[in-house]
């Protein structure tokens, strides 16, 4: 799959990632706000494995954040199961010296009406870390809502934070 966006071109990942992905995702300032299942350090070998995971697009639908020709983030949705089965989860990152410039941005708006179209979803949700307004703000940008705040829901690094909940409908949340 390929999605041009303004700023970069959304795709699909390759081995050929393995290097940039484990160079520009080994940076703790990202894996900070990340759930712990982003590795930090992150390795080629991370990398590799999460190449590999992302290579099966029957149930996700993870793509390379590429800039020039190189992956410089990623960004996926994640269709939730049981009760919440209509519901999917967004997430991305982006490596630090691409940040402030309106690319993350770019890729949700990109990728949003391509996950209603792929999944049978009603929602499309984000969970952000209360220390992240940055990302709050973005989503925002997107036609995302806060909808929730979930008090004490997070340990990240030692830390107990809130996590905040955005939400989005698809068609129906655009005014």
């Amino acid at each position: 799959m390929q999605i041009v966006t303004g700023t970069s071109l959304l795709r699909d990942w390759t081995a050929d990632d393995i290097e940039p992905l484990a160079q520009h995702a080994n940076n703790p300032r990202i894996a900070a706000m990340m759930r712990d299942a982003f590795p930090s350090p992150y390795t080629p070998a991370d990398a590799s494995r999460f190449i590999a995971l992302a290579a099966d697009t029957s149930s996700h639908l993870y793509l390379a954040i590429d800039v020039g020709g190189e992956a410089v983030g990623g960004i996926g949705v994640q269709p939730l199961d049981d009760v919440h089965r209509r519901t999917a989860e967004i997430g991305y990152w982006l490596a630090e010296p691409f940040w402030g410039r309106g690319i993350i941005t770019d890729a949700v708006r990109a990728l949003v009406p391509v996950a209603f179209a792929a999944f049978d979803i009603v929602r499309l949700e984000a969970a952000i870390f209360s220390n992240n307004p940055a990302s709050m703000r973005l989503l925002e940008k997107c036609g995302f809502t806060r909808e929730a705040v979930h008090q004490k829901a997070i340990t990240k690094n030692g830390t107990v934070l809130d996590e905040v909940v955005y939400v989005h409908f698809g068609e129906s949340s655009r005014s």
